[in-house]
């Protein structure tokens, strides 16, 4: 499961950009698991729903 997120990270990510700091990519990588990984994309122990769109059916 650790391989797979770290692939679409680099994936989706890290090979689409270059930073001039660390701080910048620090923060993309935040960004993009506090504001795309965990609560929007989609994953297969969902039945292919987001976590978003998972939380809605289940309410």
């Amino acid at each position: 499961m650790v391989e797979t997120f770290f692939k679409s990270l680099k994936a989706e990510l890290i090979w689409r950009n270059r930073w001039e700091t660390r701080h910048q990519a620090e923060g993309a990588i935040f960004q993009y698991i506090n504001g795309f990984y965990n609560p929007r994309r989609r994953h297969s122990s969902l039945g292919g729903k987001s976590p978003l769109a998972f939380e809605r059916k289940a309410a």
